[in-house]
């Protein structure tokens, strides 16, 4: 294996999640039980996030190191999942590099300006991409902090390693359609009609989104982060032959910046293992093989497509993870009880299974629920 070998000091490297629970499932391996993690589980339904970021705004919170850090480690203590996933934004290298965007509560990213033609798109790829290493200093002291403390906190259940920490990033074509539309939209339709309007200019938005998101989750890893997610929010408005024709080459550069990331094996020094890579998208059915194709270890899939059908769609020896519907939260106990251990059976025709929400934690859920399905999965065993 060719590529950048990771620092001795690394959490991987060092042996200290090399053999975690969610390290081991992304591998496609089973251990004593099935690890467990929710995304948006450090956020808006935990009260003492809630009590942190009074008069704070949400990219303020993200490029503050401590704060940062302090959200991304709340639910760890408090759920005990086996993974915490850093508290960021899609948006975050944009702004990084200069972008005019801010998140406006309630409705989202908003962009001073949209990049739906080739003048704007021509202005906006002139920022340089590798920029962003410079100007990062903020997230790489935020993971390195969080790192340190997750050192000292074992996954439930355990005594010994550290619980890992996952880098997040926004896949490509996510970043575009809010580019493309200067904000949110519920169609896509000035992404979509760009691709195929003006394909060179799509093509040139996509290259550099990819070459920025990318470096934006190499940063996290290099940091300390021992396995990386890209999220695709939006894929799922797309066909497949879209998919596979438009995006599929960007989302495949964007993991390059993390598939030449190995760290030697403690058990062989001369064997090395790469950073493993989580793909998800929401509505991506239909693309779950293509999604997988570009580079990914596991694949993420959402709460409409139950897991043994997906690990058909993946094909054989493909690690899942989900895929709980978020709505069963707010269930009566014995019906989220129920659901959790479908998805559980389910998972099981997977070699790895990582337990998740099909989607993001909903704002207005009782963390207890959470805590409850944490409790359920490691009961369960493998």
């Amino acid at each position: 294996m060719s590529g950048v070998i990771l620092s001795p000091q690394h959490p991987l490297a060092a042996g200290l999640t090399s053999e975690s629970r969610l390290v081991r499932a992304y591998r496609g391996e089973r251990s004593d039980t099935t690890p467990v993690w929710f995304m948006r589980q450090a956020g808006r339904s935990l009260p003492e996030y809630r009590d942190l970021r009074v008069g704070t705004r949400m990219l303020d919170a993200c490029l503050d190191p401590a704060m940062a850090s302090e959200i991304t480690l709340q639910p760890v203590r408090r759920h005990r999942v086996d993974a915490g996933i850093f508290f960021s934004d899609i948006v975050v290298p944009l702004k990084l590099v200069g972008v005019d965007v801010e998140i406006q509560p309630g409705r989202g990213p908003v962009f001073g300006r949209a990049y739906a033609d080739a003048s704007a798109i021509a202005e906006l790829t002139a920022i340089d991409p590798a920029s962003l290493d410079a100007a990062a200093t903020p997230i790489t002291e935020a993971v390195q902090r969080t790192v340190a403390e997750l050192a000292t906190i074992a996954p439930a259940g355990r005594t010994e390693g550290a619980t890992p920490l996952i880098g997040f990033a926004g896949a490509p074509f996510t970043l575009a359609a809010y580019l493309a539309e200067g904000g949110p939209s519920k169609d896509h339709l000035a992404a979509r009609t760009l691709m195929h309007a003006d394909p060179g200019a799509w093509s040139a938005l996509m290259h550099w989104t990819a070459e920025l998101t990318g470096r934006f989750l190499r940063t996290q890893v290099l940091a300390g982060a021992s396995a990386a997610q890209l999220f695709d929010s939006w894929a799922g408005a797309l066909s497949l032959a879209d998919y596979e024709r438009h995006v599929a080459p960007a989302s495949a550069r964007a993991l390059s910046f993390v598939r030449d990331l190995a760290y030697e094996r403690t058990d062989d020094p001369a064997a090395t293992r790469s950073v493993p890579v989580v793909h998800f998208g929401v509505g991506t059915g239909e693309l779950l093989g293509a999604m997988r194709g570009v580079g990914a270890d596991a694949v993420g899939v959402d709460y409409r497509v139950p897991l043994d059908v997906a690990a058909q769609r993946v094909g054989d020896g493909v690690p899942l993870q989900g895929n709980l519907d978020p709505a069963l939260l707010a269930a009566p106990q014995p019906v989220l009880d129920e659901a959790v251990r479908d998805v559980l059976r389910r998972g099981r025709s997977a070699p790895g299974h990582v337990f998740n929400l099909g989607h993001g934690v909903p704002p207005a859920t009782d963390p207890a629920a959470l805590t409850r399905v944490v409790e359920l999965v490691h009961e369960a065993g493998a």
